[in-house]
C-alpha cells in the first residue's frame, strides 16, 4: 500500500471537502481517503498495482478542483 498528500486550491468549506472525498473514493484501488478544508490538504492510501497518485489528481481535476503544484 502506498500513501501520497495532494495539495489543493479551491477549496473553502466542508462542501467542497465532501466533493472531493467523494471523487478519490470512486478512483479503483483507494483504500482511504481524508480531506482536510484547514490545511487544504487530501491524503490517500491506496493499492499501487491498482492505481496512481495521478489518477488521485485527476480525480479532483475533474471534480472541479485544482492542485497546487510546487
Amino acid at each position: 500500500m502506498e500513501r501520497g498528500k495532494i495539495t489543493l486550491q479551491g477549496i473553502r468549506s466542508q462542501e467542497d471537502a465532501d466533493k472531493i472525498l467523494h471523487a478519490l473514493n470512486e478512483v479503483w484501488g483507494v483504500r482511504s481517503a481524508e480531506v482536510n478544508v484547514n490545511s487544504k490538504e487530501a491524503v490517500v492510501n491506496f493499492d499501487e498495482k491498482a492505481a496512481s497518485l495521478q489518477d488521485f489528481e485527476q480525480a479532483i481535476i475533474d471534480s472541479g478542483y485544482d492542485l497546487h503544484k510546487q
